[in-house]
């Protein structure tokens, strides 16, 4: 009995706690590293150094930082709502880090191959706005809430068109798997057939992660700092590694969607020696350059050409995309069977 009880519960609890560890630690490590990749990148097109003081060539630049957040005292404003203010970070990097159960990094690694891994994903992303509402009302401050709003309706409007890119997808595979959205890319990625789409994915991704040139919740003219203004030590510094962390996640899921996943770029040597891992984290790391050079390179939207982009633009031409999509299908007789 006792034995049964120890292979039945206790072991393969075990194992998912170490796979979660497995996951979340390498994930940590990557969200540090991405903050000095970022200003090293950015130094390099304005032809600077970057932080080259801590550790050789200034290695050791993100735990430097992250002991200084650690050891900064955390500030709560007289008015605040305490409880709000405290948790709504640790909503925002704990829903960063739980949509990691469902991507997989190879054929076979993955913590939870659920049928449904695209709604899992779409749910968690929409969740997210709720810890940066939840900051910016808890501070009880003009600026915090205002930034918090802009932020909202930014992240909503951008949403919409990035549903209806996934569903695109979709159409394509016949199933709500990631792994099988990866699969059915063998012979052509996503991103040569539906080009336009990959695009808007990757520019609704930058105004969804609030990066630039769409940062509109953190213009420092009139907002301060937006949602995060009444924040400093450790609760800011859950803002700044969710916001990494959901870069990192949106380029992952470009991958999965459009640029094949783990499949190398062509299935003949020396290309599909490679291990599949190192292909999903090259193209990941591809995507994630791109967000540093997006946002060395273009200045920022106004909000009102924000929303135009979303409303006006994205919005009618994912729409027009999904009907064409659908019916390019119907005509070929090329649609997918659903997945049992």
């Amino acid at each position: 009995m006792e034995m049964g009880f120890w292979s039945g519960y206790v072991w393969p609890g075990l194992i998912i706690v170490l796979q979660i560890v497995a996951i979340i630690l390498p994930m940590m490590g990557a969200v540090a590293y991405l903050t000095l990749a970022e200003r090293k990148v950015i130094a390099a097109m304005q032809m600077r150094k970057g932080p080259n003081v801590v550790g050789p060539f200034g290695l050791l630049q993100p735990l430097a930082d992250g002991l200084k957040l650690l050891t900064k005292e955390t500030i709560i404003p007289t008015g605040a709502n305490r409880f709000l203010f405290i948790i709504a970070p640790m909503v925002t990097f704990i829903l960063a880090l739980v949509a990691w159960a469902v991507i997989p990094f190879d054929e076979g690694w993955v913590l939870a191959d659920i049928n449904v891994g695209v709604l899992y994903l779409f749910a968690i992303s929409s969740l997210g706005v709720y810890g940066i509402i939840v900051a910016g009302w808890a501070s009880n401050s003009r600026y915090p809430f205002l930034g918090a709003l802009r932020s909202a309706a930014q992240m909503v409007s951008y949403e919409v068109s990035i549903g209806f890119v996934i569903i695109t997808v979709l159409l394509c595979v016949g199933s709500l798997n990631l792994s099988a959205i990866v699969e059915a890319q063998r012979g052509l990625w996503f991103c040569i057939p539906l080009l336009p789409m990959f695009v808007i994915y990757y520019i609704s991704a930058l105004a969804e992660t609030n990066r630039a040139p769409f940062d509109l919740p953190e213009a420092e003219a009139e907002l301060v700092s937006g949602y995060n203004v009444e924040y400093s030590a450790m609760t800011f510094g859950l803002f700044f590694l969710g916001e990494y962390a959901n870069m990192i996640l949106m380029s992952a899921m470009g991958t999965i969607l459009f640029l094949g996943g783990w499949l190398p770029i062509v299935d003949v040597a020396p290309f599909n020696w490679i291990p599949g891992i190192f292909w999903f984290l090259g193209k990941t790391f591809a995507l994630l350059f791109g967000f540093l050079w997006v946002r060395a390179t273009f200045p920022r939207y106004r909000y009102d050409q924000l929303m135009r982009l979303g409303w006006k633009v994205f919005l009618p031409f994912t729409l027009f995309w999904v009907i064409l999509t659908a019916g390019v299908l119907v005509a070929f007789d090329w649609v997918p069977a659903p997945a049992m």
